[in-house]
């Protein structure tokens, strides 16, 4: 049995003390798809299907195989377009070997600095019990603070084993800064606003990145054949897109195995033609891994070479991926598979490609495919064409978890949620989201002509994600980790300085096609917003007009009322109290139910609660009048479809 805390009586009478039932214990789930969600333990949210070849590995290779085929799509086809947009506009005017040699250098030290350090380095420490994310930052922070706006957080809460997490000790310094950021609403209602912008910005990177991935795939066309029909390019990457979007209701509980495959392939060539580019056009490339050409570049591009940062930022796509995905694999594996084959294979790539740009100034428009040897060009580009719908399938999924999440802080309205996989429940498909998603990616691939305006979009939204993590992550060095504030200051100093450039170059690119990104995430997070504010408000309404105790003391045990064999359930999202509903009941029924059980599904700021854990039930009145409260908590990792299931099963 849990221990948990006796609710109070508002007379000031003892009641007896209640009792917390584990999940196991109160409700026989059958056989099925959704007694095995509720039976399983979170730990399922890991288990992937693994075929018998991978038994004998070691879990943390399996993991790491399989996490190129979720996680690392996106970054992996960045080489597809970051040249051509870094010399797109007045930068086209200064291709010479030197600004290639420069943009190269810019290319590695990015690569080198925030994913390699910041997020495989320090952010995938800074994990919620495994799980990874904004809100799992956000959700950190609302553990160690009171930050969270809405007020039905119980002491019960904080004893669940999921809740604790790093040193319980205060410093003195951070102490006052937290006490600080309590006390004051505005400040903690500008958190939740940076939180939801950095979740609209990931949605609208899922509107953006299908079309980029894919249209930027099959440019593989014009370079191929120059007399291609105008529009041809469009016209083939829509009825992929109309595709890609119309098999996501088949779930993507297989995605792990079936597209692991096509990205290492894909990691593996991309290896081979840069070493290949590098050895045949120009080995002095090896040179520009000095910071010293990043200062020759903008020294002889100025405020061109600035702008072009812009270009420069889509080499990192896909980064934060890293970190929203950790929950379906695990740091090291993650770790693993970024130090030892993504980045070698990316930096190998990005060295080929300038080599060869370094010989062949004109062909920065199609640099990718131009660089490609003639006897692989088809190979290679069916490759692409498959490693873009990967990666299209890679963000589209996380802007699922992303809205479900959303939804379970109280942020988001209701939708229909449906589970792929029996045995990773985090795996899901929202169908009214595939298809706003759908539309809009449509909308994006046709409206804008050229690539480079779709890749000021795709910037500026990655890049804003970024620069929101980092603050969050500054923050929970400080709250959480319990590290002094002058090192935490270093860290969002430090790389917020490096973000802040890239930043403020998409920022300049706002007419030109940036404009996308910033108004898919202000409209999503006003959204948001708008349904936290009114869930406050209701909250709060049911809080103050709760039915007193002494109202249904006075009543008797029998309520006033007919009391019948049964039990009956009355719904509340108040966690203490009766909800005046109550009184609505009793004054204009009959009759009621001989158990009355106020059930309440409350979502807490972890990402799962254990079985064991999950329920508390306790009495509310004395024996005699046979009424009880069922606090049913669930992290921000589950939908309300489930909780609802769940409910019924028990009772």
């Amino acid at each position: 049995m849990n221990r948990i805390d006796i609710e109070p009586d508002e007379d000031g009478s003892e009641l007896p003390p209640p009792i917390a039932v584990g999940e196991c214990q109160v409700t026989r789930h059958p056989s099925g798809q959704d007694g095995q969600h509720e039976l399983s333990r979170i730990d399922s949210n890991r288990r992937t299907i693994t075929p018998k070849l991978l038994l004998g590995m070691p879990i943390c290779l399996v993991l790491a195989y399989q996490s190129f085929g979720v996680v690392y799509g996106d970054l992996s086809t960045s080489p597809l377009y970051v040249y051509r947009s870094i010399f797109s506009g007045k930068l086209w005017d200064h291709r010479t070997p030197d600004t290639i040699f420069g943009a190269f250098s810019l290319i590695f030290w990015t690569l080198t600095l925030i994913p390699l350090l910041k997020y495989v380095v320090i952010l995938l420490a800074a994990d919620d019990n495994g799980e990874g994310g904004t809100f799992a930052l956000y959700s950190l922070l609302c553990r160690h603070g009171k930050f969270s706006l809405l007020p039905n957080q119980q002491a019960a809460d904080e004893e669940l084993s999921t809740y604790k997490y790093g040193p319980s000790g205060q410093a003195s310094s951070s102490l006052a800064l937290k006490r600080y950021l309590e006390k004051r609403k505005n400040l903690r209602t500008a958190l939740l606003l940076v939180v939801l912008l950095g979740a609209g910005m990931v949605i609208g990177d899922g509107v953006v990145t299908p079309a980029m991935s894919v249209i930027s795939s099959i440019s593989g066309l014009e370079a191929a054949h120059k007399t291609l029909p105008e529009g041809g390019v469009r016209l083939i990457s829509c009825i992929i897109l109309v595709g890609l979007f119309a098999l996501q209701h088949s779930g993507t509980h297989k995605v792990g195995f079936l597209f692991a495959p096509v990205v290492v392939l894909w990691l593996i060539s991309i290896f081979a033609i840069g070493l290949y580019n590098t050895i045949k056009w120009n080995p002095k490339i090896v040179y520009a891994l000095s910071p010293h050409y990043i200062v020759k570049f903008f020294e002889q591009t100025g405020k061109d070479g600035w702008i072009s940062l812009g270009g420069v930022l889509l080499s990192i796509t896909g980064t934060e991926a890293m970190f929203a995905d950790l929950g379906h694999f695990s740091a090291s594996s993650i770790r693993l598979a970024f130090a030892f084959l993504v980045y070698p294979c990316l930096v190998m790539q990005y060295m080929g490609q300038a080599a060869f740009l370094s010989k062949n100034i004109g062909s920065a428009r199609y640099s990718f495919y131009d660089s490609i040897p003639g006897p692989v060009f088809w190979p290679v580009f069916v490759i692409a064409t498959l490693a873009a719908i990967v990666a299209s399938q890679a963000i589209i999924s996380a802007t699922f978890s992303i809205i479900k999440q959303c939804h379970a802080l109280g942020c988001f309205p209701r939708v229909k949620v449906v589970h792929t996989s029996k045995q990773i429940p985090g795996q899901i498909y929202i169908p009214e989201i595939n298809w706003i998603l759908m539309i809009l990616t449509l909308g994006v691939a046709i409206g804008f002509n050229d690539i480079t305006s779709i890749g000021n979009a795709y910037g500026l939204a990655v890049m804003s994600v970024m620069f929101i993590t980092t603050f969050l992550m500054a923050l929970v060095i400080v709250f959480v980790w319990q590290r002094n504030i002058l090192f935490a200051a270093v860290f969002l100093i430090f790389f917020w300085f490096i973000e802040a450039l890239y930043l403020s170059a998409a920022f300049i690119k706002i007419p030109q096609g940036g404009w996308v990104s910033l108004v898919l995430s202000l409209f999503f997070m006003l959204i948001m917003f708008v349904w936290h504010y009114g869930t406050r408000k209701k909250y709060n309404f049911d809080l103050h007009n709760k039915v007193p105790l002494r109202w249904i003391l006075g009543l008797g045990p029998s309520l006033g009322v007919v009391r019948v064999p049964g039990i009956g359930l009355i719904y509340s999202e108040l966690a203490t109290g009766v909800p005046a509903i109550f009184s609505h009941f009793v004054t204009n029924l009959p009759a009621f139910h001989n158990v009355s059980v106020f059930v309440c599904v409350k979502y807490v700021p972890v990402p799962y609660v254990s079985a064991e854990e999950r329920f508390l039930i306790g009495r509310i009145c004395p024996r005699p009048y046979r009424m009880y409260r069922c606090i049913i908590r669930y992290g921000y990792q589950y939908s309300s479809f489930n909780v609802i299931i769940i409910i019924f099963r028990a009772f």
